[in-house]
């Protein structure tokens, strides 16, 4: 594979995850999990902590601001995969291959 169709591949990769974070998210039950279910049945939901980054931007599977909350989740997907998008191209490079010098 050259170099633009590897580029290519991952442009592709990209657009996917976008809109299936951004699109798929939408459709997204708002109902709770299993276990907070299961907590809220059995009657052991009130003794739940809040996590250390619950006031974080994006606490919760949205933006803290946006107030639609399928519009705020789309968008956490969004830049969900740009960072990973982001650490995960970086990670690559820098453990690549390096070619060989040409002597």
């Amino acid at each position: 594979m050259n170099k633009l169709s590897n580029n290519k591949f991952i442009a592709a990769g990209f657009l996917v995850a976008a809109i299936l974070a951004g699109g798929a998210s939408y459709y997204a039950s708002s109902h709770p999990d299993g276990l907070e279910k299961v907590a809220g049945d059995i009657g052991f939901i009130d003794t739940a902590k809040d996590s250390a980054v619950a006031d974080s931007p994006l606490a919760d599977y949205g933006i803290k601001g946006i107030d639609n909350a399928r519009v705020s989740g789309g968008l956490a997907g969004i830049l969900g995969i740009i960072a990973t998008g982001a650490v995960g191209g970086a990670l690559f490079m820098f453990i690549r291959k390096k070619p060989a010098d040409k002597k």
